[in-house]
């Protein structure tokens, strides 16, 4: 702060003073000190104002100028400070102890309101008066100055730089006694009184007649600026009131240089206010947007606050001064909405623009913090998720995202108590609802690299994901999963946006998605992987992303194919109108010479229909079939075929069985007659795989089953003969004891048979139960049921599957990985698999990838033929 030119004295003036000079000056000084002292200590009494003119001009005309205003700014310092400081702080001692602020039972609520006011009177009161003092001296020096320099001299500026001057010396003296309790007390006294505005503005919005509306309604009811208070309104009246006691307030504590302190104190108070509020809309209910509601408690009650506030001040908080700092380039934002407000100053601009950036953040740590639950309830929660797409929007805070849901996902998904399943379909339901927040799925990348790396330990994987996209109840095992997570959606719309791509302008579909993606173009964010391409060239596609966890879409495919013929040959009809639209919209995305193979089992069901009609329409067995068929109720209308082409399913596991004689017989006049239609072609029978219904009348009961062929064959053998030994069953089945046993039980558990122990140890006997008694007797079930029993209930299937066609097509591999291994010692999985590619001529050439090799060579490592050691693989020793 630059002091005025006339401050400057020379004091070698002194030396050509008299006798006469040195008295005037002695005795005008004496006089100006008693004055002073008087006019400081008269409490109102400016009487002595006069005569302390007069010594002024005395000592001025002697250029003692700077003298006159270091000793006056003096007195005042110590009358302030002996007069008001200490009296003011008095006020606070009761509180020192800021526990008890924290405390309501020990002070009550308007106690501390009143010390406040009170101590805030006394001491601008006493401040006041110091300034009329001051002014006294300021009119005088101007007066002198007038006279003497003719109107050169700048007295305005020697007034801005005395008061300058004591305001700096009051604001001193209070921060340099400042209690430590007193930032607690402006704490308290704007939380007790913001409080008080936020109840009354919340109980006009919840007043009568808007308790039925939900939370929707009563946000647009706010934004509306339907809360606009009416003056003469009991409720205008009392915000009018708290507002002029704050306003009062805040005037008197920046008159004594707290504006900081102030604004910091009813500042952090609205942010709580607020920060509760939006936690109290948030809560746990992910089904409604709360982020308009938000905004509209914004203008409700803290912009609402402030307008009334700065009117009350005049505005006074000057934004644009230099004091005030560098602008926030925001400051100039226009707004849409301000309560009762026509044209808002900066100053209720950039407090509006404060409290929407804090409720975008609060509510996006919130949802953030809850977005595991979110995602889980997905897509039933997608407000929330647009709620965190607007605030990421406005704050930018996206790494935030990132960094807080992988740890959820390592906490609370990536662990081994988590299924397959589950952890496919959180994911999906990530891709969807990220998709929202993310369209370009540069954040999504980050966030999915966890899941799909954990993804890729699991045997069960792929086989999970194949089961999500041909069941439409989303792979659950129950049948009761979320149809939304059914990657048959997806499907449908790849499907769509193919039919809607062909533009009817004519304009190349290409080319005009390149002028699109030119029109939007925007920079990556920092944190995208800069090797995944631009936003524009990425596409947030789930079954792309699915696939990428498998590495290779043959993989999946070939997956695919197997579940394909392990569903079709189980099937009782020749209905594949589900499995044709499956492998339609596979097409689409995969192409049709990967799903070839697939298209021609499908034909196989079709061709199998028809050719089973010609063939049960032209049949005629001999006489002597005829008979036997008769008596055993066989008929060929009660055989359906299905007829595959070996060459293009996958592996099938065969069980090789002797068959009744009709059965057998009837089969052999089957395939005969195919032979005839479809000549040179011949039909071999897979005896274990199909189904059987099959209808077992007892003395009183009847029981029907479906069953699988190998079961029904075991059953017919108790037609003839009532009993049997273990040993000669499996003779007369031809089949191994240990299948035998396995399947028999069945029908023991069932209490169609009864299972005792033989002569020898090792043999076991088997009888027919005849009667519903002897069979409840046995433990059986005697309920009628009609039920299947297939082999994959006891972890067998009829389709060899992938993990053993790999198996067996690695099997030629594997003379050349122990002859490498031989020659070098040990080596690593990437030279292995380099190595292959580079030098094995086998035939088929080798065409797997790095996760194929892996698990063949686990395999191996596992049947003792490897070792293992520190990533590194060698012969057992």
């Amino acid at each position: 702060m630059a002091e005025p030119a006339s401050a400057v004295v020379d004091l070698g003036i002194l030396d050509a003073l008299g006798d006469a000079a040195v008295d005037e000056i002695l005795h005008g000084y004496a006089g100006f000190c008693s004055a002073t002292d008087s006019l400081l200590s008269g409490s109102g009494d400016l009487s002595t104002g006069a005569d302390l003119v007069a010594h002024i001009h005395c000592l001025c005309k002697h250029g003692l100028l700077s003298l006159v205003r270091d000793h006056f700014l003096r007195a005042l310092e110590e009358s302030f400070e002996r007069n008001c400081s200490s009296k003011f702080w008095r006020h606070f001692e009761p509180y020192s102890d800021i526990s008890l602020l924290k405390s309501k039972s020990l002070i009550h609520d308007d106690e501390v309101q009143q010390v406040l006011c009170i101590a805030l009177e006394e001491i601008s009161s006493e401040k006041h008066y110091q300034e009329k003092c001051l002014s006294i001296l300021v009119h005088a020096l101007q007066s002198y100055e007038g006279d003497t320099l003719q109107g050169k001299h700048n007295a305005e500026a020697d007034r801005i730089f005395l008061f300058s001057k004591y305001q700096l010396i009051v604001t001193s003296i209070l921060m340099a006694t400042l209690p430590p309790c007193f930032p607690e007390i402006l704490h308290w006294y704007f939380k007790r009184r913001l409080e008080e505005i936020s109840t009354m503005m919340d109980d006009g919005i919840d007043s009568p007649g808007k308790d039925d509306m939900d939370l929707d309604e009563k946000s647009t009811y706010i934004k509306a600026g339907e809360m606009d208070i009416d003056e003469s309104h009991p409720q205008g009246k009392f915000l009018d009131e708290v507002v002029k006691n704050i306003g009062k307030v805040v005037r008197d504590l920046r008159g004594l240089g707290f504006t900081s302190m102030t604004e910091d104190a009813y500042a952090s108070t609205i942010f709580l206010l607020l920060k509760a509020k939006v936690q109290s809309l948030a809560g746990d209910d992910f089904r409604s947007s709360i982020l308009v509601a938000v905004k509209g408690w914004i203008q409700a009650v803290p912009l609402r606050f402030f307008k009334a506030l700065l009117s009350y001040l005049g505005d006074s908080y000057d934004y644009d001064s230099p004091s005030s700092g560098l602008k926030s380039p925001l400051a100039s934002r226009p707004s849409s909405c301000y309560p009762g407000i026509d044209a808002p100053s900066e100053g209720l601009v950039r407090w509006q623009l404060r409290l929407e950036y804090f409720a975008y953040e609060t509510l996006q740590d919130l949802r953030i913090a809850k977005l595991f639950e979110i995602i889980v309830d997905y897509p039933d929660s997608s407000p929330a998720i647009e709620d965190l797409r607007q605030c990421l929007e406005y704050t930018g805070q996206h790494s935030k995202l990132v960094k807080s849901f992988i740890s959820a996902l390592r906490y609370r998904l990536l662990t081994a108590g988590a299924s397959t399943n589950d952890i496919l379909h959180q994911y999906v339901s990530t891709i969807k609802a990220l998709r929202t927040i993310d369209p370009a799925g540069i954040f999504l990348e980050a966030v999915g690299e966890p899941i799909r790396e954990y993804l890729r330990g699991r045997k069960d994987t792929i086989k999970c994901i194949v089961t999500m996209l041909t069941d439409g109840s989303g792979g659950s095992p129950d049948g009761t999963g979320n149809a939304g997570d059914s990657l048959l959606e997806e499907l449908n719309r790849d499907e769509e946006r193919q039919e809607n791509s062909v533009f009817e302008d004519g304009f190349n579909s290409d080319d005009k998605q390149a002028w699109e993606n030119a029109a939007s173009w925007e920079p990556d964010p920092a944190e995208a992987d800069p090797l995944k391409g631009s936003r524009n060239q990425r596409k947030v596609d789930i079954l792309g992303m699915l696939v990428g966890i498998i590495g290779s879409k043959d993989q999946l495919v070939n997956e695919y194919r197997v579940m394909l013929a392990e569903k079709l040959l189980n099937k009782s009809d020749y209905d594949i109108d589900s499995e044709i639209r499956t492998l339609e919209l596979l097409k689409i995305h995969f192409g049709e010479s990967s799903m070839l193979k697939c298209e021609i089992m499908l034909n196989d069901l079709i061709d199998s229909k028809r050719t089973n009609s010609n063939i049960k329409a032209t049949i005629k067995p001999n006489p002597q079939t005829r008979a036997n068929l008769e008596d055993t109720g066989l008929s060929v209308d009660n055989l359906d075929s299905t007829i595959i082409s070996s060459n293009f399913w996958p592996p099938i596991q065969e069980e090789t069985f002797n068959l009744p004689e009709p059965v057998d017989q009837l089969l052999s006049d089957y395939a005969r007659k195919f032979n005839e239609i479809k000549t040179p072609r011949k039909l071999l029978w897979k005896k274990n795989i199909g189904t059987v219904k099959l209808e077992l009348q007892f003395e009183d009961r009847e029981v029907q089953f479906t069953v699988a062929p190998l079961h029904a064959a075991i059953i017919m053998q108790f037609e003839d003969q009532k009993s049997w030994t273990s040993k000669n069953l499996a003779i007369a089945m031809g089949v191994p004891m240990d299948l035998l046993n396995r399947r028999i039980s069945f029908w023991i558990n069932k209490g169609i048979l009864a299972e005792s122990v033989g002569s020898d140890s090792d043999d076991r006997i088997f009888t027919l139960m005849e009667s519903g008694a002897d069979a409840s007797r046995n433990g059986g079930n005697t309920e009628c049921c009609e039920e299947t029993f297939a082999g994959d209930e006891e972890g067998e299937s009829s389709v060899a599957s992938s993990e053993d066609q790999l198996r067996k097509e690695m099997t030629v591999y594997e003379k050349y990985i122990l002859g490498m291994l031989t020659n070098f010692g040990t080596m690593a999985l990437d030279r292995i698999h380099n190595t292959l590619k580079m030098f094995c001529v086998a035939d088929p050439p080798y065409d797997k990838s790095l996760q194929q090799l892996q698990s063949f060579l686990s395999g191996l490592v596992v049947e003792e033929k490897l070792e293992l050691r520190d990533g590194m693989y060698c012969l057992k020793k």
